[in-house]
């Protein structure tokens, strides 16, 4: 068997010294290659933290014009529930002046033609008249009547108002129970209703003939008794 004797090359300077160079420069490369991929990331980094940061800056403006149109929703609904609240007390304290203005008007009105026309009034002589009679509770039990006449035997309840309606009839003939509870006096008077109204409708005038509640309204420049159906009470 042949044996090969392989011949080692000394190394020279020159060839160390260029390999040496070479390997510089291919670790001068690869570092400058490290160094600009780096610097590639990093600037991608940095462009996505800025990116990040504006979506955040701008997600918080949008939540902070949110908050404040809620704000100024909510300031703004206060307000106009304030301004409502005061404009229908308002409405209420001048609805409630008319109603009572009227109310008082019809009340001394009728007043008025009884008191000049009492002697015959449902047919009885009636020596007594009051207005806006409002007797002592009793029993808690409260009650109002807006014009009463008396004598010795009966008693005329009439309820004024400025418009009745068939509603109003139940609350005329609930009159008779209470003053009879609220002036003991006059618990065994006969008493007799009447309705006062500036207007009426026929069935309202019907209901009042069908419970015996006298018929009073304005014709024209007269106030017009309508008592032929009278039910004493």
């Amino acid at each position: 068997m042949n044996n090969k004797t392989q011949q080692q090359i000394p190394l020279t300077y020159e060839a160390i010294m260029a390999s040496l160079e070479k390997t510089d420069r291919i670790l001068s490369e690869k570092f400058a290659e490290t160094d600009r991929i780096f610097k590639e990331t990093f600037a991608e980094i940095r462009q996505i933290q800025k990116e990040n940061e504006l979506k955040r800056a701008a997600e918080e403006k949008e939540r902070n014009e949110a908050r404040a149109a809620e704000e100024k929703a909510r300031i703004e609904a206060e307000k106009a529930r304030i301004a409502a609240e005061k404009r229908m007390k308002k409405l209420e304290k001048l609805m409630g002046s008319w109603s009572n203005n009227h109310g008082s008007f019809v009340e001394e009105y009728f007043f008025n033609s009884f008191e000049d026309e009492q002697q015959d009034f449902f047919g009885e002589h009636f020596n007594d008249i009051d207005k806006n009679l409002k007797p002592p509770k009793k029993n808690n039990l409260r009650d109002e009547y807006d014009i009463v006449m008396y004598n010795d035997s009966y008693i005329a309840i009439v309820e004024a108002k400025f418009k009745a309606h068939q509603n109003d009839i139940p609350e005329v003939i609930r009159k008779a129970e209470t003053f009879r509870i609220l002036c003991p006096d006059y618990k065994d008077y006969k008493i007799y209703l009447g309705l006062a109204s500036l207007s009426f409708y026929d069935e309202l005038e019907q209901d009042c003939i069908k419970n015996g509640i006298a018929i009073i309204k304005q014709v024209g420049d007269n106030v017009v008794i309508n008592d032929a159906h009278l039910k004493v009470y």
